[in-house]
């Protein structure tokens, strides 16, 4: 049984997800207005990512006995000057949600809430992942440059990007 505390972080959490999933979309959208599909696809694939992630505290959540409960997810940014500050927004974006889940893992250790705890022990693998993935292409944009043919061989790359939902089982 989760405490009520616990159960309201992980509620905020699967919104904090949502949201996440909401602005992976939106930055989708911009790039492919810009007709930059591999970097649209990138991103697509991060909100399907974003939404496994509060699926995965949504199940948690009821397989203990909690109640989920749903609110309101703020309007994302819609415009980026260029690839390179879609990425760093992403990239700043990923680190916010580090802080998020190091947050829940300190306060189920507080709880003595083992089972939270080690449900969020993947959360924590996962946002190195998440963390490393922004920054490397953050990092191969800067190489490249934002305009050019740097920039499509980048995108070429990144339209190879596939989503496999039983990684989030």
């Amino acid at each position: 049984m989760l405490s009520k505390k616990i159960e309201k972080a992980l509620n905020e959490q699967i919104n904090a997800e949502l949201f996440s999933a909401y602005l992976y979309m939106s930055m989708s959208a911009c790039f492919l207005d810009k007709n930059l599909e591999g970097f649209g696809n990138w991103m697509y694939i991060q909100a399907l990512e974003e939404f496994a992630h509060a699926k995965k505290f949504y199940s948690f959540v009821i397989e203990r006995g909690g109640r989920v409960k749903f609110t309101k997810i703020d309007e994302p940014r819609n415009e980026w000057e260029n690839a390179e500050k879609v990425f760093e927004d992403a990239y700043a974006h990923e680190q916010y949600i580090t802080e998020r889940i190091n947050n829940l893992v300190d306060m189920a250790m507080d709880e003595k809430d083992h089972a939270t705890g080690v449900m969020l022990q993947w959360f924590v693998s996962e946002q190195v992942e998440e963390e490393a993935n922004a920054s490397a292409v953050l990092e191969k944009i800067r190489l490249a440059g934002s305009k050019g043919s740097g920039l499509f061989m980048i995108d070429r790359e990144l339209s190879q990007r596939n989503f496999d939902a039983a990684e989030y089982e």
